[in-house]
């Protein structure tokens, strides 16, 4: 356990160098030692600021918990996705589609997105079919889409679509009032 501080050292930390050599030199009680004193005085100055530092180091180093991280590489095989561009609504139109084929995080394969205005859905359903054949030839394994993901018309990436939020090519809606 450490002493503790001689209070006269502490008080006389707080004067100035001269004032502390004047009244602890030669002309005083004669304690002032150069070589040990600048030392001392400094310490105690400061041994406030010093003992929070080491408390919050010392809370950091038993609150610090080392965590082994664990990667296991799984090696999956390739998945294709549809991407649906309709509204929530059971009976809503679909927008747009598009697929993309993911192997973990690493996307190969990216089908463009098509508008489906004016498209059938017996069209539609063969367009989705060759979309699967072409899949099917680059990556044998994949006989159809893993998911559906539906996402917002709002959201569709095709250049110059009406209905993105930012598109300054929008055709403005006609609003028909009754006079």
């Amino acid at each position: 356990m450490p002493r503790k501080p001689d209070p006269k050292c502490v008080a006389c930390a707080q004067l100035s160098v001269e004032e502390a050599q004047h009244r602890h030199g030669p002309g005083g009680d004669n304690c002032w030692i150069a070589s040990r004193c600048h030392r001392r005085r400094s310490h105690y100055r400061h041994r406030g600021q010093v003992n929070v530092q080491r408390r919050e180091q010392y809370r950091a180093q038993q609150h610090q918990v080392k965590v082994d991280e664990l990667k296991i590489e799984v090696d999956l095989p390739p998945a294709a996705y549809l991407y649906l561009y309709r509204a929530k609504r059971a009976d809503s139109p679909v927008h747009a589609v598009a697929a993309s084929v993911w192997q973990g995080d690493q996307q190969l394969l990216s089908v463009s997105p098509i508008h489906c205005a004016g498209l059938t859905g017996r069209r539609l359903k063969q367009y989705l079919v060759q979309v699967l054949d072409e899949i099917h030839q680059r990556y044998p394994q994949i006989h159809q889409f893993e998911a559906e993901i539906r996402l917002e018309p709002t959201e569709c990436p095709i250049e110059g679509c009406p209905l993105r939020a930012s598109n300054p090519t929008a055709v403005p809606e006609l609003v028909v009032t009754a006079t």
